[in-house]
């Protein structure tokens, strides 16, 4: 979900340094994924080359850390066994949009990369082990609408009793 940004974004007075990351464990991995949540890709830039390893994906995200930003960012894995998706869309410009990225281990020091996408999809990278670098490698434009997450229900509000329901 998003919503129109109003006005006109200024720059940030200071560059900012482009965003330059690497995961080798799952509190690494959480990192990315707050830096990467509301990411949109498309099932096209998606590269998994079997033979080397690696899985490839370029992103537009969402600057949180200078705000009304996008800037397009790639992640690689390496070490990868597998890749598996599940109820993501195979239309190769379909618009997909991270939620977050988790890590599932396995036999030390291997595990599961799950990226998790709006709508219930997700992304299953099997590693041998947590091996993962993310870097922006565009400038950055003005974002059109900014990110929005609706609240879920209120846990802590008292539950209504059916039976005395007024």
């Amino acid at each position: 979900m998003s919503t129109e940004i109003d006005g006109v974004i200024t720059e940030p007075k200071a560059p900012v340094e482009p965003l330059r990351l690497l995961a080798e464990d799952a509190d690494d991995l959480q990192i990315i994924s707050a830096a990467l949540q509301d990411a949109i890709l498309r099932p096209v830039d998606i590269v998994w080359e079997k033979s080397a390893r690696t899985l490839t994906i370029a992103f537009s995200r969402f600057c949180w850390e200078c705000g009304g930003t996008r800037v397009m960012c790639a992640m690689q894995f390496g070490d990868v066994l597998a890749v598996k998706s599940r109820r993501l869309s195979r239309n190769p410009d379909a618009s997909l949009e991270l939620l977050a990225l988790d890590f599932i281990p396995t036999e030390t020091p291997g595990g599961k990369v799950i990226l998790m996408f709006a709508g219930g999809g997700d992304l299953r990278i099997d590693v041998e082990c947590l091996d993962a670098v993310v870097t922006d490698i565009s400038e950055r434009w003005p974002a059109r609408v900014a990110p929005t997450h609706l609240d879920g229900p209120d846990l802590d509000a008292p539950k209504r009793d059916e039976g005395n329901a007024a």
